[in-house]
């Protein structure tokens, strides 16, 4: 009896393992969710398809379909996440609509398309029906129309990104019904209108971001009560009204951006109270007034950016001994009169610093710990000197801006450190030549320079190879000689001036080889000869200017030369050819007659 029992036992344990262990096998499809997959393939292009090759065969969950994932006990399809990976080329990009059949596909949770550019049309509103879905993002594609306000019945929605769209209309205020949501991103769309009342019940709200759209109206106070609210971007709208004080109860908010609106009124001293705040932008408004002591307070601070305001001086004192973790500062085009960079500045290890248009002058100032210097932006200044030395030791600088000041140098002796990639030093008193600033050891982190308006002399070097320069501009100087033919070396420019110069002789036929220019001027010069046609190669180019030189003979006949306004050529030796009259005894000049 003891030994029946003791086999019925195990039987029945090694039977329910074997369900068990059944169970857990994944299981084939089932027929709609297969269906509703096939239906979105058949949406998408014929000439991208290849993105979906593996779609093919019965089961959709163990065939190895990318992108797409099943519950093991089920079989039901979970999943669906095709994303375009950065280093994909363009060319496997989808194109084509979100089908509705995804619709049917009710046990997802997570459904994620995106980065592929081209999907287009409407967000569907079968999407509803996905009752169980936890995330949907449906970033960097090309979606239009409204956001379908039946979206509002996934109530288990923890993740919303809609942004890099075309989405057009206003915010529905039934988005307020994802009382699980926790991210919430429409950033880069055309949507307009007021931010919606009925975001006041997104009680668990971590993440708002709703920049760069259309959205108009205040701030809303409700804002304040999301207290889960860790950050909130709100820049690039046309928002109005002053900065809510009830934002200032969000302790755990670590990151608040209001740049570019129509921001009024003060700054809230009730700020201070955001111990967690890391990074506060608010340029590009109107906003007045003194900045609070209070902002000396925040402990995590890094990032402050308050440039193009109307705020007034002084600076707040307590800055000299607050902001223990300040590392870019941004206070450029307000209505200070500084005179000279504060010393809690120049003392400080910083890796951005942005003054422009501060009333600075005199000498360039001398940082303590130049090294940890990343950018910097003195432009629209009063500065005289000091520009010889001023980048010693700044080992670790990428960028500078210093143009629109009065400084006085000969270029040659000016050092520009290793690793800078953008140097501005326009609309100064710079003499000498540009030899020793782009020479064969010219660094090839350089991408931009602009010296323009100076009074540089001599002639414009040879380039070697390898260079990666994709701005060139050295207009308005007193530059003679010709261009280079290793002009082509510049095989990465995008932008190319030249103009109000002495500069002699033809246009190489080498600058069509410069495949990648948008930008070229040459206008104001002594040039001769004829605009070569291998400029016609030259297929992204957006302007171009051959004004007041001594050019003849015809402009090249094909896109987008022949489409210029006429002003582009005008006051030459003997140009001809359209946008121009056409050129004597041409087969153009003879329908004419």
């Amino acid at each position: 009896m003891h030994f029946l029992m003791l086999v019925f036992k195990i039987l029945f344990i090694s039977s329910f393992f074997h369900l068990f262990s059944l169970a857990q096998q994944p299981q084939i499809c089932v027929e709609t969710d297969r269906l509703a997959l096939l239906g979105f393939k058949d949406k998408i292009f014929k000439d991208t398809t290849e993105f979906l090759s593996s779609w093919t065969g019965k089961d959709c969950c163990g065939g190895g379909w990318e992108g797409v994932e099943c519950d093991v006990s089920t079989g039901r399809v979970n999943r669906l996440v095709l994303q375009t990976p950065s280093e994909r080329d363009i060319s496997v990009y989808m194109k084509g609509t979100l089908s509705s059949s995804l619709g049917d596909l009710v046990f997802l949770e997570t459904l994620i398309i995106s980065g592929m550019k081209h999907i287009a049309g409407a967000i569907p509103e079968s999407f509803s029906k996905l009752s169980r879905l936890k995330q949907l993002i449906l970033d960097g594609n090309s979606l239009q129309g409204d956001i379908p306000s039946g979206l509002s019945q996934l109530e288990s929605l923890q993740t919303l990104s809609l942004s890099g769209n075309h989405l057009t209309g206003h915010v529905p205020s039934v988005l307020g019904n994802f009382k699980n949501l926790q991210q919430l991103s429409l950033t880069d769309n055309m949507l307009t209108g007021v931010i919606p009342i009925g975001f006041k019940n997104l009680v668990n709200l971590q993440s708002l971001d709703l920049s760069h759209n259309l959205l108009s109206g205040v701030v809303p106070n409700f804002l304040g009560q999301l207290q889960n609210l860790t950050y909130i971007d709100l820049s690039s709208n046309e928002l109005s009204g002053e900065v809510p004080v009830s934002l200032c109860s969000l302790l755990k908010l670590s990151f608040l951006s209001m740049d570019h609106n129509r921001i009024t009124g003060r700054i809230p001293t009730q700020i201070g109270k955001m111990k967690a705040l890391t990074s506060l932008s608010l340029s590009s408004n109107k906003l007045t007034g003194q900045i609070p002591e209070s902002i000396a307070g925040l402990p995590n601070l890094w990032n402050l950016s308050l440039s193009r305001n109307e705020l007034l001086d002084p600076l707040p004192i307590a800055f000299s001994k607050g902001l223990p973790s300040l590392l870019s500062i941004d206070l450029s085009y307000n209505k200070f009169n500084l005179g000279i960079v504060p010393e809690w500045i120049r003392t400080r290890e910083l890796s951005d610093v942005n003054l422009a248009g501060c009333k600075l002058r005199g000498t360039l100032p001398n940082f303590t710990r130049p090294d940890s210097l990343n950018s910097i932006d003195l432009s629209d200044n009063a500065f005289t000197g000091g520009i010889s030395s001023f980048f010693a030791r700044m080992s670790s600088l990428q960028k500078a801006k210093i143009s629109n000041n009065q400084l006085k140098s000969d270029v040659a002796v000016i050092k520009l450190p290793d690793g800078i990639s953008s140097i501005d030093l326009h609309s100064n008193q710079l003499f000498g030549s540009l030899s020793r600033m782009l020479s064969n050891k010219t660094s090839k982190f350089l991408e931009a320079i602009d010296v323009s308006n100076n009074q540089l002399s001599g002639s414009i070097p040879e380039f070697v190879s390898g260079l990666n320069l994709k701005v060139l501009n050295i207009g308005s100087n007193k530059i003679a000689g010709h261009i280079p033919t290793s002009i082509s070396n510049l095989d990465k420019l995008e932008r190319f001036d030249i103009s109000r110069n002495q500069i002699t002789g033809t246009i190489p036929v080498s600058l069509g080889s410069l495949v990648k220019l948008q930008w070229l001027d040459l206008s104001i010069n002594r040039l001769s000869g004829k605009i070569p046609d291998s400029l016609l190669g030259i297929e992204a180019l957006q302007h171009a200017n051959f004004r007041a030189n001594r050019l003849c003979g015809e402009i090249p006949q094909g896109r987008p030369y022949n489409i210029f306004p006429a002003a582009a050529y005008a006051h030459n030796l003997c140009l001809c050819g359209k946008p121009l009259p056409p050129c004597k005894g041409t087969k153009q000049d003879k329908l004419g007659q």
